[in-house]
């Protein structure tokens, strides 16, 4: 008589977990930071982007470790990418209530990670869409855009030449992330019609058609 040994799942209370959490909680902290004093209070600039930089260097803190470790949970699958969305979405939206980036700009980004994980949902029974280069490189250039419009760029030598930089990362971010999402867009529909749950769905129409 034989038994099968199992891994036991690994508990949600760990490091990589409490790291995710702690980047969630921070976003409050910077959206307050960066909305103080109507965002011309060259202190709390500073310490906006301390708070932004630490939340992600956590993001790419936890999944490493988690993946490392043989920590990765189904919390941290779900918590994971609420964190990044809800601390890039908090970054252009206050960015754009301070002036800092037209609202434009921060519409077509919302909109676009908001439809994309409707889309997810909309494929789930097909299968799971993992998130691509493009899309990894997307969230990098997200990020370094929002870092640096949120420096008190106004104080620095040079201004013109960080402002000038600053501009041409948000627009590859912003080019970057419409490009993606027609490719995820491209991507959803093929595993719509190719899955297993596609064909099977094929073969019982044509065997009831006979």
């Amino acid at each position: 008589m034989s038994t099968e040994s199992t891994t036991p799942a690994p508990s949600p209370w760990n490091l990589p977990n409490a790291l995710t959490v702690m980047r969630i909680l921070l976003v409050p902290v910077f959206v307050w930071l960066v909305l103080r004093h109507g965002g011309d209070d060259t202190g709390t600039r500073w310490w906006a982007w301390g708070v932004f930089a630490v939340a992600i260097i956590t993001d790419r803190i936890d999944g490493d470790l988690a993946r490392a470790k043989g920590l990765v949970t189904d919390f941290g699958k779900v918590a994971d990418p609420i964190a990044d969305k809800a601390l890039t979405g908090a970054g252009f939206i206050t960015l754009s209530m301070i002036g800092e980036i037209p609202w434009w700009i921060t519409v077509v980004i919302l909109a676009r990670e908001l439809g994309i994980t409707l889309m997810r949902f909309w494929v789930i029974r097909h299968g799971v869409m993992p998130a691509s280069r493009g899309g990894k490189l997307k969230t990098f250039l997200q990020a370094l855009a929002i870092g640096l419009f949120v420096l008190p760029l106004a104080t620095f030598p040079l201004e013109q030449l960080w402002r000038s930089l600053a501009w041409v990362i948000l627009l590859a971010a912003l080019v970057v992330t419409v490009a993606t999402a027609v490719d995820y867009v491209m991507k959803a529909l093929t595993l719509r019609s190719t899955s297993d749950r596609a064909r099977m769905k094929r073969e019982r129409k044509a065997a009831g058609g006979r």
